[in-house]
């Protein structure tokens, strides 16, 4: 079974790629805000790590409950997060298997020599055995809204 689309407003993605190089060569972590399948902000995180930011994150509770705040504040609801992989594929790797929650998108932007490339985003299955690769799809800036409900509609996903 396929999964439906994500879909991450223009504003969004470039600031998941802007944390990635301004924390190249550590992984940087952040909180991402919308419903359903639509992105409409991404919120960047303290990288709280102590086994070494250039290969790991962690988002403390306090930083969570602090994103999970900030999603109220904007109307919104905190439907995943992201964070860089430096010098290394956009794949989720074994310690983001086992810290994931089946609920969430896992956005991953791979960072190549400073540069982001890559873009990918992950689903938990629910029995946590591994991630399932969801497509995405990136809204322009001149998009709105029910443009992006339009195209869903037109696509089958819900």
């Amino acid at each position: 079974m396929a999964l439906p689309t994500l879909v991450i407003r223009a504003d969004a993605e470039m600031g998941i790629r802007r944390h990635g190089r301004e924390a190249y060569p550590h992984e940087c972590c952040g909180a991402l805000f919308g419903r359903d399948q639509l992105v409409t902000e991404a919120f960047a995180l303290p990288n709280a790590t102590g086994e070494g930011a250039r290969r790991r994150f962690l988002v403390r509770p306090a930083d969570y409950r602090a994103a999970e705040r900030r999603a109220i504040e904007l109307g919104e609801e905190l439907v995943g997060f992201y964070h860089s992989h430096p010098d290394h594929p956009a794949r989720p790797s074994r310690y983001d298997l086992d810290h994931a929650w089946p609920v969430f998108a896992y956005v991953i932007v791979s960072v190549e020599g400073g540069n982001p490339v890559a873009l990918t985003s992950w689903r938990l299955r629910e029995d946590r055995s591994a991630f399932d690769e969801e497509p995405i799809a990136l809204e322009s800036h001149g998009e709105n809204e029910k443009q992006t409900e339009e195209r869903r509609e037109e696509t089958g996903e819900a």
